[in-house]
């Protein structure tokens, strides 16, 4: 492993442990501070459009100035953000910290940049899968911790600790070394991207794939509390277990084909919806959690896909366009979730599994069904390989 990769991979493990630590706590916090579901659907869905409007900006100036800039603007404003919303005392205010911090979100096309770069003999989608894992790792410690000071002290308390650990974090990334910057020949910068109709139809299918596996998600740590009086702690252990999920199901999508790795994703998350809206019980919801993993998981063979399609040159702002879209996904889910959660929260999962079972029917017809979109478009690239 590279000097680069290094750092980058023990910066992602801090913060995993810093954001583990109040992320999917975020509905029950917003609910001491006085939200109802729709009210907090509709918060995660602006913090979906800061995301969404961040990517191709942050994309196309890591192609032009450099990824090293980016990806520190992002560790400081995340920074910032947590210690906003730590430092809140009332909703307004600490929904600006989240807002912000959605903003960085804008790290991924960056990150999946600089990641890419510095991976030497590693493919893509080992790479991409190897710092999923390393941040799923902290992601694991992080719930664990922030659900046992959330039943001792108040969720209010894990803002605290984990702004303390983001400094940390934000030190580490600050030794990474710079990477040249990739110039596009003169007929490159003509043709621009070359976004073909191939690319337009993966958009779309990745979009489709986002949206059905987030929907079952933003409210279920408040589902399980209301229902089955699930504790912090409890919630804590969950969380953790959908990290566990994803560093298993990284580690086995990293050596198989990265279509095959995005549509068994999904698959993981409809079985989460499913167990969480027919199944009773812990035993069943720590299934479930770890089930959930493939969502992240899925993103990430989305991207490794991403990079075959493009020149190296536009390789920041085709991850910044895949990551708008993966971000417009949440978007809408967000107040939907809000909306149904509000009429009867059980049809969230109901609703969700049959949009998910419709995504994997759809992206299994595209993405090996490539003679057929071929035969679409005589402009398209070769092939989406899976590396």
């Amino acid at each position: 492993m590279s000097r680069n990769l290094f750092l980058v991979t023990l910066s992602l493990l801090t913060w995993g442990i810093g954001e583990g630590m109040f992320f999917n706590f975020q509905s029950l916090y917003l609910r001491e501070l006085g939200a109802n579901p729709l009210l907090i659907g509709k918060i995660f869905g602006a913090v979906g459009i800061c995301m969404a409007l961040s990517h191709i900006p942050a994309g196309y100036l890591s192609d032009r100035v450099g990824r090293r800039p980016l990806l520190w603007a992002a560790w400081f404003l995340g920074l910032v953000a947590t210690w906003c919303m730590a430092l809140a005392k009332s909703l307004p205010i600490f929904v600006a910290g989240m807002l912000l911090y959605g903003i960085t979100a804008f790290v991924m096309a960056p990150l999946s940049s600089y990641v890419t770069a510095a991976r030497g003999r590693l493919s893509i989608r080992r790479a991409l899968s190897f710092i999923g894992i390393s941040f799923s790792i902290g992601a694991i410690v992080g719930p664990l911790l922030g659900g046992w000071i959330g039943d001792r002290v108040g969720l209010h308390q894990t803002y605290l600790v984990a702004a303390c650990i983001f400094i940390l974090s934000s030190i580490i990334i600050l030794f990474i070394r710079p990477q040249p910057i990739e110039h596009a020949a003169h007929h490159e910068k003509r043709r621009g991207l070359h976004l073909d109709l191939y690319y337009f139809i993966f958009l779309g299918i990745v979009f489709l794939a986002v949206f059905s596996t987030y929907l079952p998600q933003p409210l279920t740590p408040n589902y399980l509390q209301s229902e089955y009086s699930l504790s912090y702690n409890q919630i804590g252990f969950l969380t953790a277990m959908i990290s566990v999920g994803n560093v298993v199901m990284n580690l086995i999508f990293g050596h198989i084909d990265a279509r095959l790795g995005f549509l068994v994703g999904q698959g993981a998350v409809a079985a989460f919806a499913l167990l969480i809206w027919q199944g009773s019980g812990l035993p069943w919801f720590t299934l479930a959690y770890f089930l959930v993993g493939g969502h992240r998981a899925a993103r990430t063979m989305a991207t490794a896909q991403t990079r075959q399609l493009v020149k190296e040159s536009a390789m920041g702002l085709a991850y910044g366009i895949t990551e708008m879209v993966n971000s417009t996904g949440v978007i809408l889910a967000s107040p939907l979730a809000g909306y149904i959660y509000e009429q009867n929260p059980a049809w969230v999962y109901a609703i969700s599994l049959g949009l998910i079972i419709i995504s994997i029917i759809a992206g299994a017809i595209f993405l090996f069904a490539r003679h057929e979109i071929r035969s679409t478009s005589p402009t398209m690239g070769d092939t989406l390989p899976g590396s």
